[in-house]
């Protein structure tokens, strides 16, 4: 019997949009062009683009996590042809990271499902992040801090989703085993093979039926994993 539920966060217990261009960055840009960068607006996504992608490429070859700081320093170079001071890169990235933002939205009626299932399993979170202070601040806005036993972020552990050990670290850090554990997540190769890969009983977030999955493993949204672990609701 499952005794122990893993969680993903972004695509998972919130909504979010994964775009570097859509949310609009124009205080990032206003740093950048205070700072001497000669890119016109587009010029600057394009790049920082670029530059992202490359460190996401990187990342998925090796598993190891890369730091936020880490990506808006290099692009800081490339864009200003000489290095960054260490207060011009954290301000770009204070600046980015709060333009990012917008496109994250919280999913309503997270607290009190997150409740439930505390009532008779302890929760922990596993996710893929650059920043770990971004899940601290987003998990304290919603309120739901206080239900999970762990948090590990890929960028404090070091290692990335889908490398198992991140999901065994884990499951050290709140004495779980794998054959009492459950990892959901959205990502196909990311959470649901990683958590597989840890010897996890995985589900996957799978509204459109995009993986090949057993049914028994798809959840066409979050709510519905209570209805899968046969957890009945007070009415």
């Amino acid at each position: 019997m499952a005794r122990f539920i893993f969680f993903d966060f972004f695509g998972t217990l919130v909504s979010y949009s994964p775009s570097r261009r859509e949310q609009g960055y124009k205080v990032s840009y206003r740093v950048l062009k205070e700072a001497g960068g000669p890119q016109e607006y587009e010029e600057f996504l394009d790049l920082w683009c670029e530059v992202s992608d490359e460190f996401d490429l990187q990342a998925a070859n090796s598993h190891k996590e890369f730091s936020m700081h880490a990506v808006g320093n290099a692009f800081l170079q490339r864009a200003l042809g000489r290095a960054p001071s260490e207060q011009l890169t954290a301000s770009f990235v204070d600046a980015y990271l709060a333009e990012w933002n917008k496109g994250v939205r919280y999913l309503p009626g997270l607290r009190e499902f997150l409740s439930r299932l505390s009532d008779c399993h302890t929760l922990a979170l596993i996710t893929n992040t650059s920043d770990s202070q971004l899940i601290s601040a987003h998990l304290n806005q919603i309120g739901v801090r206080d239900l999970f036993r762990a948090v590990v972020t890929s960028v404090e552990y070091g290692s990335r989703k889908p490398h198992p050990s991140i999901f065994q670290h884990a499951m050290g850090l709140v004495g779980a085993r794998p054959t009492e554990s459950i990892y959901v997540g959205d990502n196909f190769d990311a959470d649901y093979c990683g958590g597989s890969s840890a010897g996890m009983r995985a589900f996957l977030i799978d509204p459109d039926r995009q993986s090949l999955v057993p049914d028994a493993a798809r959840l066409i949204n979050l709510f519905e994993l209570e209805d899968k672990l046969g957890i009945r609701r007070e009415q």
